[in-house]
């Protein structure tokens, strides 16, 4: 195995525990689809490391990556509001900015060229919140710590931090496609 492949590895064992995460909270085990929770999210900044810190960079990558961060935390929130833990409402709104971010850069690269994932500082401060939340209500639902008041505000940080982020994005890679159809005419 050549070591730049590594990273990609990763994200690739990080998809394969979504399955085992979502199977371990929908049948109530909180405890171990907590660990199996950190264990991604570990996996997650250990992956980045490693391509940063040796170069091990690739458009495979570049991909994986966040589509393994989606996977993940769409699949978390899903779960967590069909047993109960979080409302509905979050849950949508969650699923609904990555499918608009999903849906905008297959539509880019059909129409423009290739998409070079960017997230945003407001997007990476969105996916840090969503995470806290996910280990907060998880927590929570294993421990009952560290309380309802941690949840609310946290939830209300993500639904915020969501909307700003999707706008945010449709509004770059609007005015990304913009300026493409301008400079190419």
């Amino acid at each position: 195995m050549i070591a730049k492949h590594i990273p990609n590895m990763i994200c690739i064992f990080r998809i394969l525990l979504v399955g085992p995460v979502v199977w371990l909270l929908w049948h109530g085990d909180f405890v171990a689809t907590l660990w199996l929770f950190l264990i991604a999210g570990f996996s997650d900044g250990l992956d980045g490391f490693l391509a940063r810190r040796f170069g091990w960079r690739s458009r495979l990558g570049e991909i994986l990556d966040p589509l393994a961060d989606k996977f993940l935390m769409v699949s978390m929130f899903i779960t967590l509001t069909l047993v109960g833990l979080i409302p509905l409402w979050l849950a949508a709104l969650v699923v609904g900015r990555d499918l608009v971010i999903v849906t905008g850069g297959v539509v880019y690269n059909w129409l423009f060229g290739a998409v070079q994932p960017q997230p945003t500082d407001v997007s990476k401060l969105n996916t840090s919140l969503q995470l806290v939340f996910v280990l907060v209500v998880v927590s929570g639902a294993a421990y009952g710590w560290p309380g309802e008041y941690w949840v609310i505000a946290l939830g209300a940080s993500v639904m915020v931090t969501t909307i700003i982020s999707g706008v945010d994005y449709v509004w770059q890679w609007s005015r990304k496609a913009y300026l493409s159809r301008v400079n190419a005419t």
